[in-house]
């Protein structure tokens, strides 16, 4: 069934090519479509196009649909185009002409728009919660190896002396600024498109800010032209925010596999942890970090991929948006699985101390020495070749030493500072209040 259909049957190539994966992706937005229903039904009845038991009617069966979703035994059948009609016709079989009211004052645009918005919100709050959990296992490694010295790099080549707990507290830093990204999303997701209908709002006497406040939306998106133009805009803009945590995770991964490379030898994990090779026995390979890293790149490509499925369309609504879906509602999953599996790694990891004792890296100390000159009173350009020089005629002498003070050095890490920085991020999202809102349209 198809709710725009009149008498004639759409060519079957047609059908199969225009729906393609539609209804997978639908399976993950029906509890959230189910949700956008009762308050669409709610506001109905506030309105007068619906009585109060007519309402009271279709809540009911909506909340035993709603049900189904969560135990799995909700599907979409076949010969029915999408989730919309699957729910439509469940009301209606179970509640007659009542049910076929549910879609009054409304478009499927406009539905679509806000399932996909309700469904971002929570993906973003899923996500956003695995990455703090992740950024506090970083806080408290960079906290246990804070002593333990690294070679820092330049170029990829040796510069100055770093630390472990410089390191992670990097890492753990950088989420700040990535949740920071989320939450703008999350401020864009959290506005209501339901009532634009087909992009150009209803004759009908709805109040919008009604369904806004059931469905704990922050605000209207209230332009109903803009409302259609937003689909696309919020996905990119959640999909770069994703992106940049991947970027962090990425650039993670790969100081991981060379760290943990023969020739570096700065971390281990235990032998179940990592693979091995079919011929040479002596392998420990960082496959999850590579594999990290290469899903955590495909997913920086992801906000091109959208602007460029979205490039030239004109206002209005398009079925180029529908394949917005399929690329990134999988996403979630896939950052989400390298986060956990990032966070197994690292709750395991093995950190080699004393590795600045090995003569190799003696040089990344000349700043050091150049600074205890300045410090006797050299002037800095004199230190750098007094410096030089000894390096040159090989007479560099040097201790491995470090007291570095100042806020965000090997020796004053801020990590109750960058603590704050993030709690205050996460307290921006107000994930309560929308949890509130849909717990209340199922009781």
């Amino acid at each position: 069934m198809k709710l725009w259909q009149k008498k004639l049957d759409t060519n079957k190539a047609v059908e199969i090519f225009t729906v393609g994966n539609d209804r997978q992706f639908d399976l993950m937005l029906a509890p959230f479509d189910i949700l956008g229903n009762i308050a669409h039904a709610k506001m109905l009845a506030s309105v007068g196009l619906l009585t109060t038991d007519e309402a009271g009617q279709l809540t009911a069966a909506l909340q035993q649909i709603y049900q189904s979703t969560q135990d799995g035994s909700f599907s979409i059948d076949e010969k029915t185009e999408d989730v919309h009609s699957q729910i439509e016709i469940l009301l209606t079989q179970k509640l007659g002409d009542v049910g076929k009211k549910i879609h009054s004052a409304r478009s499927r645009n406009d539905q679509v728009l806000v399932d996909v918005k309700l469904y971002l919100r929570q993906e973003i709050q899923d996500l956003v919660e695995d990455i703090y959990q992740f950024f506090k296992l970083l806080q408290s490694k960079s906290e246990q190896f804070k002593d333990h010295l690294l070679p820092g790099y330049t170029h990829l080549q040796l510069a100055m002396p770093s630390s472990f707990g410089l390191w992670f507290g990097a890492y753990a830093e950088s989420l700040v600024d990535d949740i920071e990204t989320l939450r703008s999303a999350y401020n864009v997701v959290n506005k209501n498109p339901l009532g634009s209908a087909a992009g150009y709002g209803s004759s009908f006497p709805i109040d919008r800010t009604l369904t806004t406040r059931l469905l704990g939306f922050g605000s209207l998106n209230y332009n109903v032209v803009y409302a259609q133009m937003g689909r696309g805009k919020a996905e990119r803009i959640t999909a770069q925010a994703m992106a940049n945590v991947a970027d962090t995770l990425a650039k993670m991964s790969m100081d991981i596999c060379l760290y943990l490379n023969q020739n570096f030898n700065f971390v281990s994990f235990p032998p179940e942890l990592t693979t091995g090779s079919s011929i040479m026995p002596h392998k420990k390979n960082p496959d999850v970090f590579e594999l990290i890293r290469s899903y955590c790149n495909r997913i920086k490509a992801l906000p091109n991929e959208i602007t460029l499925m979205t490039t030239n369309l004109p206002s209005g609504y398009h079925r180029d948006l529908q394949l917005l879906k399929e690329h990134l509602f999988p996403a979630f999953t896939t950052i989400r699985n390298c986060l956990q599996m990032a966070t197994l790694m690292f709750e395991n990891i093995n950190v080699q101390q004393d590795i600045l004792e090995d003569k190799k890296y003696r040089y990344l100390f000349s700043v050091e020495e150049v600074n205890k000159l300045v410090l006797q009173g050299v002037p800095f350009r004199d230190a750098y070749r007094r410096v030089g020089e000894e390096i040159e005629n090989n007479s560099f002498t040097h201790t491995t030493h470090i007291s570095h003070s100042h806020e965000g050095s090997i020796n004053n890490l801020q990590t109750s500072s960058i603590l704050a920085m993030m709690d205050q991020v996460m307290s921006g999202f107000n994930f309560g209040t929308a949890k509130i809102a849909l717990d209340q349209l199922l009781v």
